[in-house]
Order: structure tokens, then sequence, then C-alpha cells
């Protein structure tokens, strides 16, 4: 079962305040370069996996997409979401993505935020995910880059160099990120391109994010990650 910390009180506090808690998709920096790699969605059948407080969810239906279906491990999550939301064509399940039913040929548009990197079985998701989507169907993700992921410390860095530590040795990863004990699943770009190209899908986009001159000059605290990329974009098509 996939680690449910986002239901940890504490770690449930800390996130909320996060920019892009607060701002939603207007507060994550890389969401200008995700929204790219998405398809037209007027009249689409979506879901959101890891949909979180679905603000993805209910821009999709700004969007025009004609339904949405957002999935998520933390109750706590799903009811912020519900509480959000008043819309009857956004509907919202709790459910593990490691074991989750997506169905067959229901899906014009999968998408992902930052979840990916919770998945042990990632595999058995992105076969799930390719049975789920329509013929000519997108997929389309985000997840920490494998560089954030590699060693067990802190997700965030406190200085300038990023320790870099068995980048090669895959498997799961506890840290402190807001909270003691926060497990995420470590594997190589490599790995998770071959895995896509395994599961028969091809890859339209891919994009190892970096911030903007302008958001630099608008956050120059975001300086730092021009070091090291923090996010891995992907967009897919079957």
């Amino acid at each position: 079962m996939t680690q449910n910390i986002y239901d940890d009180p504490d770690f449930f506090t800390q996130y909320s305040q996060f920019r892009r808690s607060v701002e939603g998709l207007d507060g994550a920096p890389e969401w200008p370069s995700l929204r790219a790699m998405l398809p037209p969605l007027a009249g689409a059948a979506v879901l959101d996996l890891g949909c979180g407080f679905g603000w993805f969810s209910r821009w999709a239906r700004q969007a025009g997409a004609a339904s949405v279906d957002g999935i998520d491990v933390s109750e706590r999550m799903l009811a912020r979401a519900r509480t959000d939301t008043s819309d009857a064509a956004i509907r919202y399940r709790r459910a593990d993505l490691e074991s989750a039913d997506l169905g067959v040929a229901c899906y014009d548009v999968v998408y992902s935020s930052l979840v990916l990197h919770y998945i042990v079985d990632l595999d058995g998701l992105l076969g799930r995910v390719r049975r789920a989507l329509k013929p000519g169907g997108s997929f389309v993700f985000s997840a920490e880059h494998p560089l954030l992921t590699a060693p067990e410390v802190a997700a965030w860095a406190e200085g300038p160099v990023w320790p870099l530590t068995n980048y090669l040795v895959e498997g799961p990863r506890r840290m402190h990120w807001l909270v003691d004990g926060v497990v995420k699943q470590h594997r190589t770009l490599g790995t998770t391109l071959t895995l896509l190209i395994r599961n028969r899908f091809t890859l339209a986009a891919i994009e190892e994010w970096r911030p903007t001159d302008e958001q630099i000059a608008a956050h120059p605290e975001w300086t730092i990650e021009l070091h090291r990329p923090m996010f891995v974009l992907v967009g897919c098509r079957v």
C-alpha cells in the first residue's frame, strides 16, 4: 500500500502552507510547462491521479473537460477537494494507486502531478494507466527528479550543492520532509522512461524543469533550482 503520509496531521498542516497548496496551479512554478504538454481538453474524459486538493480537476473542467475523476489515497486531501468543488461532473474517490482499478478505455487524458515517486510498483500502475486510456489518449505527469530522490536526506537543499549519492542504487528512500519517515521510491530517469516504453507509451515531451529567467527575477531564491532539476515532466501518447 502507498504510504499515506498526507493524512499525518503534522505533515498535512505544514504541506497546506506551501504556496502551491494555497494558490493552486498558479502557485506551482512548473505548471506552465506541464500545461503546455496537455492536449485540448474540450469534451475529454479526464483522470487526475493523486488529485490532492483538486486544483487540476477543477481547472480541467474550466478548460472544457466533459468529466473528471480524481483519485487520492489521502482522506484529508479529498475532504478539502470536496469542500472546494461544486461541480457534479467532478467525482472524487479514495483509492490506493498501487492497486486502484482505473477501468479500460475510459479516459482521453490521464494527468498526475508529483505522485509517481511514491509508487512502489510503477510498472503495474503504468500498465493500468495504459489500459485506462482510449486510443489516441494522453498521459501527462510530473515527478520529483531522481537527482532529488537519490539521497536519503531532506528533499529541499539548504545550500547550493545537492549531495548526490547512490543515484544508480534504486529502491525506497526514507527521509525527513516536513516530518520524519517519509518514504519515496528512487528510480533513475532511464528506468522510468524504459517502463513507459515497455508499457507501449509514445514519448512526446520530456523536460527536466528549470525556472525561467522571468520567474527567477520575480523569485531570486529560485536561483538554487539552476544547480539541479527539481522536477521531470513527461508527456506521452497511446
